[in-house]
């Protein structure tokens, strides 16, 4: 069967799951298989829940009309999303970047949902399945989209490229993350800028941060022509600042279609930390591009609730917790670690969990970030994992090796009336601390 024939089925049967457990009704299934499972074994079992076709790559699971036999189901299921992407005349932007990917793609869902009907990637479908699977989700009553592409890999971003073909590009920033796969952070800069490579070759628009020295030079060095830039310099399209940032963000901003110098308008927000400054202003900037006017602008970033455990406050009997904890990298740690040293709080803790995927760097970065965390005025410093416990010799601080380790020394010595930042990568799980705080 071709992708034209497919893509045909497809518009009659639009709903496409890759797990049995959630089919629907006339729906399509894709048998894909994965390191522990082989989709083509529950091609039958999607059948005989609804499924109306079962796209599978072994011909002994091929039993029927309904089962339609390719070569490869993965490659299939991305051949025929780009195919669909070709059909979709709508804006799509396309965000990548090592730190707040998915807090700046819901700002900016937040924020262009006050005037469109706006899709974007859903939770953390962001690689070389989720996007696919996002870009197949966006149907005719859309009117622009917002797909989040992760990498750790060089050469990723523009896989992901190739199908969303995103007209709109957006890094969040540069930093230290999946280091191991990429081959340290000159090949972070490589691979990220793989979407800014993309940009210039097909006269898309970029939305850059000019204060971001990085980005900035990045984006010269591939000749983008189309940049609308977003900070604290009076020329940039969208010009910001921070009025407060105890204990949630509140920005003061400008347009260039404001010939006044002063900042205007103010965008009250539920997020913590200085370090989503950007996160938020890079939202009021495509707004702003997208001609939606401040007032539309400011309700987008202030109905936006971080959840997930992202720049989450959570208040518990006993503490205020800044649930960070979703993953990290030393670029991230590093900022969140500042931003608990700036807050105004009578009593402050911190429970630091291990980074992941730094590869020969791990024993470098660990020990950066044990430094700066140990600078900080906090009562509590606690640090989990193998790479924080090799480091504890000489540390006034408490050390231990597992998540388990800590709820029982919780459970003796709990931590009472602070404000208390949890990070780590998402492996340690520290939320199952929670409980504890």
């Amino acid at each position: 069967m071709t992708i034209e024939d497919l893509y045909k089925l497809y518009r009659k049967h639009p709903v496409i799951y890759t797990d049995t457990r959630k089919i629907s009704q006339s729906c399509l299934f894709f048998a894909l298989k994965g390191e522990h499972f082989n989709g083509n074994e529950f091609a039958k079992k999607a059948i005989e829940s609804g499924a109306a076709f079962a796209i599978v790559d072994d011909q002994q699971y091929a039993i029927s009309e309904q089962f339609i036999l390719v070569s490869d189901v993965l490659e299939t299921l991305q051949d025929l999303a780009k195919f669909h992407r070709k059909q979709l005349q709508i804006p799509i932007i396309g965000i990548t970047g090592s730190n707040g990917k998915t807090t700046t793609k819901e700002l900016i869902r937040s924020v262009l949902a006050q005037r469109f009907h706006t899709f974007a990637t859903e939770g953390n479908l962001n690689n070389h399945i989720g996007v696919p699977l996002s870009i197949l989700s966006i149907d005719d009553s859309y009117e622009i989209a917002i797909i989040e592409m992760g990498a750790n890999h060089q050469k990723e971003i523009a896989f992901l490229c190739e199908i969303a073909q995103p007209s709109h590009g957006l890094i969040t920033n540069i930093g230290k993350a999946h280091l191991e796969g990429f081959g340290g952070i000159e090949g972070v800069k490589k691979g990220k800028g793989e979407l800014y490579q993309f940009c210039a070759h097909t006269g898309g628009t970029l939305f850059l941060n000019g204060d971001d020295p990085v980005l900035t030079k990045m984006s010269s060095t591939y000749g983008i022509e189309r940049i609308i830039k977003y900070g604290s310099n009076a020329d940039y399209f969208i010009r910001a600042g921070i009025k407060t940032s105890s204990p949630y963000l509140v920005i003061a901003w400008k347009n260039n279609n404001n010939v006044s110098s002063e900042l205007t308008f103010t965008a009250n927000s539920n997020l913590p930390g200085i370090y989503n400054f950007y996160n938020i202003v890079s939202a009021i900037c495509i707004g702003s591009y997208f001609k939606l006017n401040p007032e539309q602008i400011n309700e987008g970033i202030r109905s936006y609730l971080p959840l997930n455990n992202r720049s989450q406050i959570l208040k518990t009997e006993h503490n205020t917790i800044i649930c960070d904890f979703y993953n990290a990298n030393p670029s991230s740690m590093l900022v969140a670690i500042e931003n608990l040293d700036s807050i105004e709080s009578a009593s402050k803790a911190m429970i630091l969990g291990d980074m992941f995927e730094l590869g020969s760097e791990a024993e470098k970065e660990h020990q950066l970030i044990l430094e700066k965390a140990m600078a900080v005025n906090s009562e509590k410093k606690i640090f989990i994992g193998e790479e924080f416990y090799k480091l504890k010799k000489g540390k006034t601080a408490e050390f231990f090796k597992t998540v388990q380790e800590i709820e029982h020394f919780l459970k003796d010595h709990p931590i009472k009336n602070s404000t208390i930042l949890v990070k780590g990568s998402r492996g340690m799980r520290l939320e199952s601390l929670l409980p504890f705080l």
